[in-house]
């Protein structure tokens, strides 16, 4: 078994560490792991990414063209990366920034208003984590409880954005199941 995730957005939207939260999970649960961040100029607002490689069994390579799920966070991440997704992953689209679809109908196309849902919470910067839970709840590449743990100890020397945290885990997880 082996999964890559490509996450996508503007420098600033907290990208690399919803990567970084997923890969320690998966490392918490066992998984070979590789965590490919992208450094340069989206420092300033252009596009951020990463790609996770989770596997059972040593990776060869961490280098993907061609992920099985992508979380893009915004319109220009979903145009560029959204066509490379292997058939039958997951593509979730912030649709608070993103007003178009995937065009793909050989993937679970999940739409969810991140952003909105971060500002009903009270705090923008909370949208990548509602993505990642919303993310890990539809495709459970890993196990959503261990996930929700890793977001916690991510977040241990700043306890005061623990409780903010975990409300968007559950309004992610919501958004991508319709249930409690």
């Amino acid at each position: 078994m082996q999964s890559e995730v490509m996450f996508a957005g503007f420098g600033g939207q907290g990208i690399l560490l919803i990567g970084k939260i997923l890969a320690h999970t998966a490392m918490e649960e066992g998984f070979e792991v590789a965590w490919i961040p992208s450094y340069g100029p989206e420092m300033r607002g252009g596009t951020a990414y990463c790609t996770v490689v989770i596997s059972d069994s040593p990776i060869g390579s961490p280098i993907i063209r061609n992920p099985m799920h992508l979380v893009a966070m915004n319109r220009p991440s979903l145009e560029k990366f959204a066509p490379t997704v292997k058939p039958g992953g997951v593509i979730l689209i912030n649709s608070s920034l993103i007003p178009i679809r995937s065009q793909r109908s050989d993937v679970d196309e999940l739409i969810v208003p991140v952003n909105d849902i971060a500002k009903e919470l009270g705090n923008i910067r909370a949208a990548n984590i509602v993505a990642l839970a919303a993310f890990v709840a539809r495709s459970k590449v890993v196990s959503f409880d261990l996930m929700k743990e890793s977001v916690k100890k991510e977040f241990a020397k700043k306890p005061k954005f623990i409780p903010l945290n975990m409300e968007a885990i559950e309004q992610g997880k919501r958004a991508a199941t319709g249930n409690e």
